[in-house]
């Protein structure tokens, strides 16, 4: 490939990473608004308006600890080509499509940790793999939810005592103003967890193309802002079809248990971020919702819809790392 093809084509695995970005924020919209919308504080088109701008804003809070373990501590770098980022781009952009069309809120991050891994392995085996940062994405398929869960749960329980007292007329209004305080807190861990993803394939990209330095700190200012602005936009868009199942399929939400759970994913975001632990806001957020739920009384988390979503984190990385290595071997016929 001559050197204007070379880098025509790096301008379009830009492109289809900014893409995969947008969808990122189209398809996890509901992680950031589905409890708001359903307890009524927000109207949709409210919500996402403000869940897209916390998306952003978090460029400012959070360092880029993701993107690094992203772009340069799951597979080994000399092994990156376009072929590879090419087949990652497209397992983990038609998975997202798939579970969208269905309504599941599956997780953009393992779609696109499966499809780096399904490309790298058609490419060169799994000697190619890192397997630390493998692994700790793996555990945290399992700490994120538990984690959610957990605190989702302990609020739920401290709150309830709190304001056990209290008249429940009182409480819902006090707790949707809080709530809003909560939704922002978790659309800021959001866009921080997962607007750096895209960030480390970019980086990823550049790196193997020959257009940024593997020793350089961090990747490009451009790189960054255009990623942020990329989720943000996806937000604006929203993702109805899933909003509907977090927010009303798997538990009856007040406002009182949105802010449980909302704050409950919010720290467990804000942990993994601050590590570098690319995780999946939806796991989290699902966690946290059922955590909130039992706390009522176990019946009333409708235990088969949550059983449906986590068959659909089960199948996420195997499946998109089956379309990434399908997606891998014809980008060898088409560039």
């Amino acid at each position: 490939m001559d050197v204007q093809s070379a880098f025509w084509v790096a301008v379009m695995l830009v492109l289809l990473a900014l893409a995969f970005d947008f969808m990122n924020g189209f398809h996890d919209a509901a992680n950031s608004i589905a409890t708001v919308v359903s307890t009524g504080v927000l109207k949709p088109q409210q919500a996402i308006l403000f869940a897209a701008f916390f998306n952003v804003l978090a460029i400012l809070f959070f360092q880029l600890k993701v993107a690094a373990t992203v772009g340069k501590g799951i597979v080994l770098p000399e092994v990156v080509d376009q072929h590879v980022v090419f087949g990652a781009l497209i397992g983990a952009i038609v998975w997202n499509l798939i579970t969208w069309w269905y309504g599941i809120p599956s997780s953009s991050s393992h779609a696109l940790i499966g499809g780096i891994v399904g490309a790298v392995l058609a490419k060169s085996g799994a000697g190619a793999l890192i397997g630390a940062g493998i692994w700790k994405t793996v555990i945290f398929i399992f700490v994120s939810p538990g984690l959610g869960f957990l605190l989702g749960s302990i609020l739920m329980v401290i709150v309830a005592w709190i304001c056990r007292r209290a008249s429940p007329l009182r409480i819902d209004r006090w707790f949707r103003r809080l709530q809003l305080i909560s939704a922002g807190l978790y659309s800021l861990g959001h866009g921080g967890n997962d607007a750096q993803k895209t960030i480390g394939i970019i980086w990823m990209m550049l790196v193997a193309s020959g257009y940024a330095a593997a020793s350089d700190a961090r990747p490009p200012s451009w790189v960054v802002w255009s990623c942020y602005a990329a989720i943000g936009l996806g937000t604006m868009f929203g993702g109805w079809r899933i909003v509907k199942t977090m927010g009303q399929k798997i538990t009856k939400l007040k406002p009182v248990g949105g802010f449980c759970a909302e704050t409950g994913g919010a720290i467990t975001l804000f942990l993994a971020t601050a590590i570098g632990v690319p995780v999946s806001t939806t796991h989290t957020i699902t966690g946290a919702i059922v955590g909130v739920g039992s706390t009522r009384r176990v019946s009333s988390v409708r235990w088969g819809v949550a059983g449906n979503i986590v068959w659909a984190w089960i199948f996420t990385i195997p499946a998109s790392a089956t379309m990434a290595a399908l997606a891998y071997w014809l980008s060898l016929r088409l560039f």
